[in-house]
């Protein structure tokens, strides 16, 4: 512990938010600059618990007291190296994440948590602006083809695991860009896209091959992939939509928050001057309370829409913890997004009971009904009905197993009663040679989950190709070796 006494005299401090009327203005980060020297004091906060329940918030298992107190200690060349130890993309996880650890840190039973997903990010982008960050190439190569079919977090997770274990990987995107989700889901102001490109450009350089707009079972079948690879690992997401099948569903104007966010983001690329479904001057209606909700709220602002509301069946949470949540659990309390803070309107405990036709197929409206819990779910209550205008609806419910198709149904996988990919303790599926990581086999989750998921199904791999125990861990010429 840096500063023994650094929790009891230095209160949380975060990035001050960019004003509202400025940021709507472009599609950047929304956080101001956030000083050196204020980090280290909050990195200080850090109590360097016997026991650090932040580990236990964690699936990457990052190693947070340590490089609190590197950080604290001003040696942030050290930081670098404790955080990539555990986590191979630390600038996704420290802009995307809910933060977990945060909520299992111990000061947070009476206290304001220590701001560890801000050091990380500031690590990370720190390690990036001084050259610390550098290609990281196997010793040895094994000989062995690993085919790695998705490349979002997980798959990318999976793809530089194996490749600095030498094998040779080559990762397949339908796409047209790599970096699934990443590149195609999340909104520029929630993370810049050139933090994924220069990630790419350090995996292409360690020996990672990217194949872009291939569609595996289509453009190349399942037969090639399976003669040509020596493994395969499944990073194809949980990317089905939760439906609304209320009375007119089939009207113009009503899209899942996938088929409209990814339009934004190819603007932002340059492939377009204006999207192809827009929120501009309209009434815009999203229903779904979670993440991509308010991926669609922030997006939706910029685009300049007359009105945003946003619907959530479940009421409205609680400001603080409740027993029914206890440290060093996730609360699922009221928060307050970037987005929320530039306007719309947030709607709990409504259901929708129909679209309404404006008389040529096109959404006009929605009509709504407040909802209570009961013995059987919710239940309407009488008298709440109201209608209000949508001349634009995203469906943002969430997502419910990895799409069925050629791929899955000519591997042969197994799926579990969930309708996701089963797999052993080591990853691999029902198929021999078959592994899954990430939301197609687990299911929606976070980020954090998606990238611990492909480190152990590169695990798995590299043990099923070589019977080793643990993955070698290569030499990077820039590191200074962690004991």
């Amino acid at each position: 512990m840096g500063d023994p006494k650094g929790f009891l005299t230095t209160e949380r401090e975060t990035p001050t938010r960019r004003p509202v009327d400025l940021r709507l203005m472009d599609w950047r980060e929304v956080y101001e600059e956030f000083p050196h020297d204020h980090l280290e004091k909050q990195a200080g906060r850090c109590m360097n618990c016997g026991i650090p329940f932040c580990h236990q918030g964690c699936p990457l298992g990052n190693l947070i007291p340590e490089w609190n107190d590197l950080v604290y200690r001003h040696d942030w060349r050290e930081a670098i190296e404790r955080l990539h130890a555990t986590n191979n993309f630390p600038e996704f996880t420290g802009t995307l994440c809910p933060a977990p650890c945060e909520a299992a840190c111990v000061l947070a039973i009476n206290n304001d948590a220590v701001t560890i997903k801000q050091v990380e990010v500031e690590i990370i982008d720190r390690a990036w602006e001084e050259g610390w960050v550098t290609p990281v190439v196997a010793v040895t190569k094994t000989g062995k083809k690993v085919a790695v079919v998705g490349s979002g977090p997980a798959g990318l997770a999976a793809a530089q695991q194996l490749t600095r274990a030498g094998h040779d990987v080559v990762v397949f995107e339908r796409a047209d860009r790599i970096g699934g989700l990443l590149r195609y889901g999340i909104p520029e102001f929630k993370m810049e896209k050139a933090r994924l490109d220069r990630r790419l450009e350090q995996m292409q350089a360690e020996g990672t091959h990217f194949r872009a707009s291939v569609d595996v079972g289509e453009d190349v079948t399942v037969a090639q992939l399976r003669e040509e690879f020596d493994a395969v690992v499944l990073s194809i997401g949980s990317t089905i939509g939760r439906d609304l099948p209320a009375t007119g569903r089939e009207l113009e104007g009503i899209y899942q928050a996938m088929e409209f966010l990814p339009w934004a983001n190819r603007v932002q690329q340059g492939d377009l001057d204006e999207p192809q479904i827009t929120a501009a001057g309209k009434h815009v209606v999203i229903i779904g309370g979670g993440d991509t909700g308010a991926d669609c709220l922030g997006t939706s602002h910029r685009q300049g829409a007359a009105s945003v509301t946003q619907l959530e069946i479940m009421p409205t949470p609680p400001e603080h913890r409740t027993e029914g949540m206890p440290w060093p659990t996730y609360p699922m309390v009221y928060r307050v997004s970037s987005a929320h803070e530039e306007g719309g309107e947030r709607l709990f405990s409504v259901n929708t009971t129909e679209f309404v036709d404006d008389g040529t197929g096109k959404v006009k409206a929605l009509r709504l009904v407040e909802v209570k819990r009961g013995d059987k779910g919710f239940e309407a209550i009488e008298g709440t009905e109201k209608e209000i205008p949508a001349d634009l609806v995203l469906l943002a419910m969430g997502f419910v197993g990895p799409e069925k198709g050629s791929l899955l149904d000519e591997l042969g996988v197994e799926l579990d009663e969930r309708g996701n990919v089963s797999r052993d303790d080591s990853y691999m599926s029902s198929v021999e040679g078959v592994f899954v990581a990430g939301d197609a086999g687990r299911g929606q989750s976070l980020i954090v989950w998606a990238i611990a998921e492909g480190r152990s199904a590169a695990s798995g791999v590299d043990h099923f190709l070589t019977g080793r125990e643990v993955l070698p861990r290569p030499i990077n010429p820039t590191d200074r070796q962690i004991a």
